[in-house]
């Protein structure tokens, strides 16, 4: 087969793995080919705004697995194709050369078995780091089932690894992944979490040298491919957050692909319930909210509301809250008022007192938090004592559709 041919193949194959942002790795230039910005390398947007590009792609999606949500399953009628290592290390620093390309996301379905596959997928990395000389940002996943020297091995070539958990609950893994086990993919990131901590405690010179997955790990899960709810999946992020020193918990909504397996749902889930996983992912790691604050066990997130506008309505008697006297901790809790604002207010407050007016300079979102804080001056009134008028007015008026948004949708 071409080199063409396999690209076309295995670059479309590798867009359904989502687990792929902003590096933060800062691996230097030491006399070879590329950097690793310390602002983060992504196949979209930085958090500094630049838009780079990785080349994402699979080693092989030949499989010898059967995941019931997977395109590259066995049982799937799709074309295969598999590169050698040779091939893609020279694709990859052609790419570059070109300026295609910053770095490389690669990962990859299992070929005859974990151990094999993830002997190809590091052979790549050491062509790209010795032979190549690539400095550049290099992501991989893990191998399921792998033996755990080799994800070592593999942790020492890449900026960023991945293994992903899939599903929140060990039965759903075992019903719909059957050849994976929940305690081989803990065990693998247990075992990248304790490498991590064990280099970073090594001197500074010495941890310049020996660098361990310096961008961290990152794990993926599938939303609505089985029958657990978002509190199940909140509730595993936040303690692969805590537990695993997880660097991110990527969410991608489930899409029945080619042919449905028997055991997979048959209708897609709405990009909604994705992006407002992402938002409660986000209050968890930023906010200082809890899993079970967001969410009852067994419950799935409004799709009408965001997660803290819904968590604000349903605390109606927090509020109002004065937002000069209030504790930062409870700022963050204003729907309207985000992390830097909240910061911008606890400064501004200790040179005077603040006016509504000053908060919607400061950055405050006052159409939301106007309904939830007091200030100097005068605001329109209240209806913080109306939780059913308030959920109305704070409504996303798009989202109660429930409907997948086609790319094209609203295009004239």
């Amino acid at each position: 087969m071409e080199l063409e041919e396999k690209l076309r193949i295995l670059a479309g194959a590798a867009k359904y793995d989502v687990s792929c942002s902003s590096s933060g790795s800062n691996r230097p230039n030491t006399g070879g080919t590329g950097n690793a910005a310390v602002s983060g390398i992504c196949h979209a947007w930085t958090a500094d705004g630049r838009c780079v590009s990785l080349l994402k792609v699979l080693y092989t999606n030949l499989c010898s697995f059967d995941c019931s949500y997977c395109f590259c399953r066995r049982s799937n009628d799709v074309p295969r194709a598999s590169f050698s290592p040779d091939e893609l290390a020279r694709l990859t620093m052609a790419f570059y050369r070109r300026n295609y390309i910053e770095g490389l996301f690669l990962s990859s379905a299992v070929a005859v078995n974990p151990d094999r596959t993830m002997e190809r997928l590091i052979r790549v990395a050491e062509i790209l780091r010795f032979r190549e000389g690539f400095q550049g940002y290099i992501h991989m996943k893990a191998i399921p089932g792998a033996d755990l020297a080799l994800v070592t091995r593999l942790g020492f070539l890449v900026d960023r690894m991945s293994i992903n958990m899939e599903f929140s609950t060990h039965r759903q893994l075992h019903l719909l992944a059957p050849d994976k086990q929940a305690g081989q993919i803990r065990g693998a990131m247990l075992s990248v979490r304790d490498t991590i901590n064990e280099f970073s405690n090594l001197p500074a010179v010495r941890r310049n040298d020996t660098r361990f997955v310096p961008a961290g790990q990152s794990t993926q899960m599938i939303v609505g491919a089985g029958d657990d709810t978002d509190s199940d999946i909140l509730s595993s992020a936040q303690n692969m957050y805590r537990e695993m020193r997880m660097k991110r918990v990527f969410y991608s909504a489930y899409i029945p692909v080619n042919l449905p397996h028997p055991l997979a749902v048959a209708s897609p889930v709405p990009l909604r319930r994705e992006h407002r996983i992402y938002q409660a992912d986000w209050l968890i790691r930023f906010y200082g909210f809890e899993a079970g604050e967001l969410l009852t066990p067994g419950a799935n997130l409004d799709l009408a509301v965001d997660p803290k506008a819904a968590w604000a309505v349903q605390h109606h008697d927090q509020f109002p809250v004065n937002v000069n006297r209030a504790p930062y901790e409870m700022l963050l809790r204003v729907p309207g008022i985000g992390v830097k604002s909240a910061k911008r207010i606890v400064a501004s407050r200790r040179m005077g007192r603040l006016t509504y007016d000053s908060l919607a300079k400061i950055g405050v979102v006052m159409k939301r938090a106007s309904h939830f804080l007091t200030a100097e001056g005068t605001r329109a009134t209240p209806v913080i004592d109306q939780p059913e008028r308030l959920y109305r007015l704070l409504t996303d008026g798009t989202a109660q559709t429930h409907q997948q948004l086609s790319f094209f949708d609203g295009v004239p």
